[in-house]
């Protein structure tokens, strides 16, 4: 695996979440609703231009609300 910095792998994951939330077919208010966290936060989550680390249990409540498994949100990383 080539030497990254952590914003890539950040970028890749917050792409997959907006990806697999529009596959949902879900408002970013109506992911907020189904995770507990604010329309906010999802809203600086999936943008690119605020950084944004989530962390694992995180992550974790996200994939669960999009029905995917967590790993979904890590395609793409080499």
């Amino acid at each position: 695996m080539k030497n990254k910095d952590n914003n890539y792998y950040y970028t890749i994951v917050r792409k997959n979440i907006k990806k697999y939330r529009i596959k949902a077919n879900l408002t970013q208010q109506e992911l907020a609703e189904k995770t507990g966290f604010t329309y906010q936060y999802i809203r600086d989550l999936e943008s690119l231009a605020i950084v944004r680390c989530p962390r694992l249990d995180t992550l974790a409540i996200i994939s669960e609300a999009l029905n995917i498994s967590i790993k979904n949100l890590f395609d793409g990383i080499e």
